[in-house]
């Protein structure tokens, strides 16, 4: 029974100075931005693009946080993206695309939730921006934590 409490205490010791290595954050809007994505596949120009974060720390922590995607040439990534010539050609694409973009605010709103990007799940269908969005948060993260 001793055994037990012993291992109980140290669990509850662990957990508690688990967030003493926490990182501290300087007050203020951090914006960053990923490396340009190039796919190498068939339609060279699906999926091309970078993100930009807006990241806001109040007391130290992550209040707000906007993601926006945009194509190689700066053309933010919108309700249009995934057309051709302004119009659907391709459905399908159209709809991963638009699932996509949609998929910026939702990993936004998770960083925001989860107060640190260990919290935030890669979305199906959106890896690409996935991995642009956490590249951008990692180097406002890293502005954040200089000040």
């Amino acid at each position: 029974m001793k055994r037990r409490a012993t291992i109980a205490f140290a669990a509850v010791l662990a957990l508690a100075l688990t967030g003493c290595g926490a990182k501290t954050y300087a007050d203020g809007t951090y914006t960053a931005q990923s490396q340009e994505y190039v796919n190498d596949d068939e339609d060279e120009t699906a999926g091309n693009g970078y993100g930009v974060v807006t990241l806001t720390i109040t007391d130290g922590k992550i209040s707000a946080c906007e993601f926006k995607t945009y194509e190689l040439d700066g053309t933010q990534k919108d309700e249009d993206y995934g057309k051709e010539n302004g119009e659907v050609a391709n459905k399908d694409f159209y709809n991963k695309a638009q699932k996509a973009l949609a998929a910026c605010d939702k990993y936004a709103q998770a960083l925001v939730d989860a107060g640190d990007l260990s919290g935030v799940d890669a979305i199906s269908g959106a890896t690409v921006n996935y991995n642009e969005f956490r590249e951008a948060v990692g180097e406002a993260l890293k502005q954040a934590q200089q000040q």
